[in-house]
């Protein structure tokens, strides 16, 4: 019995569409093979990717707690240097190798104009090695802070000696007139002023031989800064005072 083309055609359609699952199936299974068996490498590498980006992410905490540390030893390393530097400065100003200024007063002392009288002797009519002793040292017990004599600043090592005619002050000879610059507190004057040492050296010297003293009281006194040697060979540690009370 001939076929009827319907069944022709749906004979061919199932066929068609049978080999079209076969080839499906075919193919799904590779896939799904490769699927399972490259699983678990995949996920090995991501465990080992996570694991190195842990470990980067501790190596730069690491690295910003150094830092962190390094900054903060570097500002305690700054602060240590400030501190030496202004000990250094302080050392320096107190040893008068740095010049100075600021308010104070300048006194000079000349030789007498008066005439020597007849058997008295001339030096007393001239300035004194130890009146600029006397000068200095009211200064520093009025407070001064610093002082120079002719442009010679005075520091612990400085000697004042009489030298012929003319007086040595650190290893400079200076001439008459003598000016003695000092920096101090407002009242430097008054309180020099007031001392008996002072009134002493007034009443010896300026009235009893006529030596020239006078004083100045400028807006600003400049100290220029010790030039001499600094390097202290041989010291000993001062007597004591026969008045000083044990």
């Amino acid at each position: 019995r001939a076929l009827a083309s319907w069944q022709v055609t749906l004979f061919g359609a199932l066929v068609a569409l049978g080999f079209l699952v076969a080839v499906q199936v075919r193919a799904e299974v590779p896939r799904v093979r490769y699927t399972t068996q490259e699983r678990a490498p995949l996920v090995e590498t991501v465990l080992e990717l996570q694991a190195q980006q842990e470990d980067l992410k501790q190596q730069v905490l690491d690295l910003r707690a150094r830092m962190t540390a390094a900054e903060e030893r570097v500002a305690g390393s700054d602060q240590q240097v400030r501190d030496i530097n202004e000990a250094l400065l302080g050392a320096r100003v107190a040893a008068g190798l740095v010049a100075l200024e600021g308010p104070g007063l300048v006194l000079q002392l000349d030789d007498s104009q008066a005439p020597v009288p007849p058997g008295a002797a001339a030096a007393d009519y001239r300035v004194s090695a130890a009146d600029l002793r006397v000068l200095v040292d009211e200064l520093w017990l009025a407070g001064a802070e610093a002082v120079a004599v002719n442009g010679e600043r005075i520091v612990s090592s400085t000697a004042i000696l009489d030298i012929g005619g003319s007086i040595l002050v650190n290893s400079a000879y200076l001439a008459p007139p003598y000016q003695v610059a000092a920096i101090g507190p407002p009242d430097l004057y008054e309180q020099m002023s007031a001392s008996p040492g002072f009134v002493a050296l007034v009443a010896d010297r300026a009235d009893g031989f006529g030596i020239g003293l006078s004083f100045g009281q400028p807006d600003s006194v400049v100290i220029p800064a010790y030039a001499g040697a600094v390097a202290v060979r041989y010291a000993r540690q001062p007597a004591p005072s026969p008045t000083a009370e044990p």
